[in-house]
């Protein structure tokens, strides 16, 4: 899957452990979520270009660097709330976007509810939170309607990805690079992750208790 790139570092591995877990409850599931979000910050962006710029330190005038284009975080209602925090902490002049999309339950295809996002998309680096990438089809249909409006440089980031969603974007995008921490194993009948970590936002939100 050459247009997967999968972020191995050991506190990202050490983190997901905890968001599997069942027995992690709502507030530590926000937080790790969070964390990890922040740690996956560092390395999608690592290929960012960067533009030079002149600076004074308290000494003497040096180089700096400022990120050449503008970034936007477009997060897929409602889990991909819960990215949002982490990457902020890491690029906090970014703006940001939503796209609500739900699943149907009975054909598993993707129905949009909500869409807002910043002017200008394209001349910025849009990265499209969603912690999970089952089918696929809400991924794919976030990043058609990001390319409807402008968007020209796209990168998905996700938690947990299932083969199945990763193939699926690829085929209907293939320009785009997948970010996750782990791809695994399969989806089941009704369009769940396995091993996975659950409905992320039933779990953030506590709207499976």
């Amino acid at each position: 899957m050459k247009n997967l790139i999968q972020i191995d570092h050991p506190l990202v591995k050490r983190d997901l452990s905890i968001l599997r877990d069942r027995r992690t409850r709502g507030n530590i599931f926000r937080a790790v979520l969070r964390r990890t979000s922040s740690l996956m910050a560092y390395e999608v962006t690592r290929d960012l270009l960067l533009r030079r710029t002149k600076i004074r330190t308290p000494l003497e005038a040096t180089t700096g660097y400022t990120v050449a284009h503008p970034i936007v975080l477009v997060p897929i209602l409602r889990a991909g709330l819960g990215m949002v925090g982490g990457f902020v902490e890491v690029i906090p002049d970014a703006r940001v976007g939503h796209i609500g999309l739900y699943r149907n339950e009975e054909t598993l295809q993707p129905v949009d509810y909500y869409f807002k996002v910043p002017k200008h998309l394209a001349r910025s680096t849009v990265f499209v939170l969603d912690p999970m990438l089952a089918t696929g089809g809400s991924g794919s249909a976030a990043v058609q309607y990001l390319k409807d409006r402008g968007a020209r440089s796209i990168r998905f980031v996700s938690v947990v990805a299932a083969p199945q969603g990763v193939r699926f974007l690829h085929r209907n995008h293939p320009e785009i690079q997948i970010y996750t921490c782990a791809l695994d194993r399969t989806l089941n009948r009704n369009g769940y992750i396995l091993p996975g970590l659950g409905d992320a936002g039933d779990r953030m939100f506590g709207t499976n208790e």
